[in-house]
């Protein structure tokens, strides 16, 4: 029973990822390294507002994560271990609907 549930919420998860672009493309910034925001709006050509809320929405997924949330003007974003999974399957899924 916990084993399915575990399974379940991964594909929520997954499925919540898959819905955005602008996840998957903060995700896969991150996955290069840390980066402060404006990297990020910089390397996935979003808007601030765009990036401000995407890195919540994945923060509180616990897919990313701010390894130091006290500075007010250079806060650094990484990926988590479940981000790095749940973003190696959503690449993973969109490589196959590509290739057919």
């Amino acid at each position: 029973m916990v084993f399915v549930c575990l399974i379940m919420s991964n594909s929520n998860v997954l499925a919540f990822i898959m819905r955005s672009k602008n996840r998957i493309n903060v995700l896969n910034a991150l996955s290069k390294g840390k980066m402060i925001s404006a990297q990020i709006e910089k390397q996935t050509n979003m808007y601030k507002s765009h990036t401000s809320r995407t890195l919540k929405e994945l923060q509180d997924k616990k897919l990313i994560k701010c390894i130091n949330p006290s500075d007010r003007d250079y806060k650094f974003y990484i990926i988590t271990k479940e981000g790095k999974k749940s973003l190696f399957e959503a690449n993973k899924i969109f490589e196959e609907v590509k290739d057919k």
